[in-house]
C-alpha cells in the first residue's frame, strides 16, 4: 500500500483516484474546486462517445471496451449518464479510401458493430434538420452517442468518497514538494505540504502551466462551444437528430441532440487558439459566433437564426502527435503524468482509471506504450484523423 495524491479531480484525476483505492493504495484527491470545476474541459453538458477512430485499432478497441462499461456505470450508478443516441459522420462528397469517415466505416463493419451507410435518400429522410442537398455520404454508428460529462464527474466524485477516496476540495497546488530528484508531496498555495509515495499530475491544459517543464510537450488551446434553443425542438430531437461529425475533418463542427433543457449544443474540434486556461481572453470570439452562424445557414438551416444562449471556451491539453500521455517523468522519480486529452478523451472514462493506474503502479499495459513519455516526437505528427486542421471551407461556400 502507497500513499498517492492525485492533483486535479477531472475525468482523469477521480478515475485514478477510484481504481487506485480499490487497488488498496491511501488516496488524497486535490482540487481547487468547487467539482466539477467550471474551467475544466470535463465540466460540460455531453462529450461524443463513438468507435468510429478511422483505421486505429488501439483507439477503436479502447471505444468499444468503454462503450460496454458506460452501459455498466448507468446501471451502477442508477443514473443515465450515458445516452446510446447514435452518432453520425457525414460528407459532402461520396467518401474514399484514407477518408476518416471511409476507414470507419469499414473498420466498424469489419468488427462487426451496427454502423449503416449514409448514402441513401431513404436513409436521410430520417434526419429532417439537416440540408439534404448538401451531405452525400458517412456512416450512422448505431452503438455509440453521448455521455453527460459534467454530471458523470459529479457522480465518480461523489463515489469516490464513498469508497474511502480522501477529497480536498478547496486546495490549491503550488509545486512539487522535491528532495533532488525525488518528488516527495505537494506543497499547496497556503504553504501546507502533503506528503506522498507518488504524486499524479491530471490537470488538463493547466499542466504547461503548472509544470512549466512540460511546455515543450503540451500546450492548451481553446475551442469555442455553443449552446442553442432550436424554434422546432422535435426536428432536433435524439431520433432525428443523433451527435454528429458534418464533414468534420474539413468544418471541425459536431453537435448533440437536444438535451432535457431544450439546448443544442455545437462546437469545433479544430485548432484552437492557445491560451491558459484562466485567460482572459477565455471567451467565444464574435468572429467565432460567425463561422457558427455560416455552418448552420448551409447545413441546419432550421437552427441558422437559434437564439444562443450559452458560450464557453473548451480547453485541450494538446500534444504533438495527438495522442495521450499517461508516464512516470524519468527525471523526478515518484511523479506520473496523465494529460494530453487533444480534445478527445472522456469517452474513454470508464478505462482511463486502469491505464493511469498501471503507469503509476509500473504496471505493464499495452496501450501505455502508445501514451508513453516520448521528448522526442516533434510537433505536426497529428494523429487525430477526425480533427479540421486548416481552413473552414464552410465560409468560403
Amino acid at each position: 500500500m502507497s500513499r498517492i495524491i492525485v492533483v486535479g479531480a477531472g475525468i482523469n484525476g477521480v478515475t485514478a483516484a477510484i481504481e487506485l483505492k480499490k487497488r488498496g493504495h491511501e488516496v488524497i484527491l486535490v482540487d481547487p474546486g468547487p467539482l466539477p470545476h467550471p474551467l475544466a474541459a470535463s465540466t460540460d453538458i455531453s462529450k461524443a462517445v463513438r468507435a468510429a477512430y478511422g483505421a486505429d485499432e488501439e483507439y477503436t478497441e479502447l471505444a468499444e471496451r468503454s462503450i460496454k462499461l458506460w452501459r455498466k456505470w448507468n446501471e451502477e450508478f442508477g443514473v443515465e449518464l450515458y445516452h446510446e443516441v447514435g452518432v453520425m459522420f457525414v460528407r459532402r462528397r461520396e467518401m474514399k479510401p484514407g477518408d476518416f469517415e471511409y476507414e470507419s466505416f469499414k473498420k466498424l463493419q469489419k468488427c462487426g458493430h451496427k454502423v449503416e451507410r449514409m448514402n441513401s435518400a431513404q436513409l436521410w429522410r430520417q434526419f429532417p434538420a439537416w440540408n439534404p442537398e448538401l451531405f452525400r455520404d458517412g456512416l450512422l454508428e448505431l452503438e455509440a452517442g453521448y455521455a453527460e460529462s459534467g454530471r458523470a464527474v459529479a457522480t465518480l466524485v461523489q463515489h469516490a468518497e464513498s469508497i474511502g477516496v480522501e477529497l480536498r476540495s478547496g486546495s490549491q497546488f503550488a509545486g512539487l514538494g522535491e528532495r533532488g530528484h525525488r518528488i516527495e508531496g505537494i506543497i499547496l498555495g497556503n504553504g501546507e505540504r502533503i506528503t506522498g509515495d507518488r504524486v499524479l499530475m491530471a490537470v488538463g491544459a493547466w499542466t504547461p502551466y503548472l509544470l512549466p517543464f512540460t511546455k515543450k510537450f503540451f500546450r492548451a488551446t481553446g475551442q469555442p462551444v455553443f449552446h442553442l434553443k432550436p424554434p422546432r425542438p422535435d426536428l432536433f430531437a435524439p431520433e432525428h437528430f443523433p451527435v454528429f461529425g458534418a464533414d468534420i475533418t474539413t468544418t471541425g463542427y459536431y453537435g448533440f441532440p437536444v438535451n432535457r433543457e431544450g439546448v443544442v449544443k455545437i462546437a469545433n474540434h479544430g485548432p484552437g487558439r492557445e491560451m491558459s486556461p484562466e485567460s482572459p481572453q477565455r471567451a467565444v470570439s464574435s468572429e467565432e459566433e460567425e463561422k457558427l452562424r455560416k455552418f448552420l445557414s448551409w447545413a441546419f438551416p432550421a437552427l441558422a437564426d437559434a437564439p444562443i444562449v450559452y458560450t464557453r471556451v473548451c480547453m485541450y491539453c494538446e500534444t504533438h502527435d495527438g495522442n495521450f500521455w499517461i508516464a512516470p517523468e524519468p527525471e523526478r522519480e515518484g511523479l506520473v503524468i496523465a494529460a494530453g486529452d487533444c480534445g478527445h478523451g472522456f469517452k474513454f472514462a470508464p478505462v482511463l482509471g486502469e491505464i493511469i493506474a498501471d503507469a503509476v503502479d509500473e504496471k505493464s499495459n499495452p496501450i501505455l506504450e502508445k501514451f508513453c513519455w516520448r521528448p522526442e516526437v516533434s510537433a505536426g505528427g497529428g494523429t487525430d484523423v477526425a480533427r479540421f486542421q486548416g481552413e473552414d471551407e464552410s465560409t468560403t461556400r
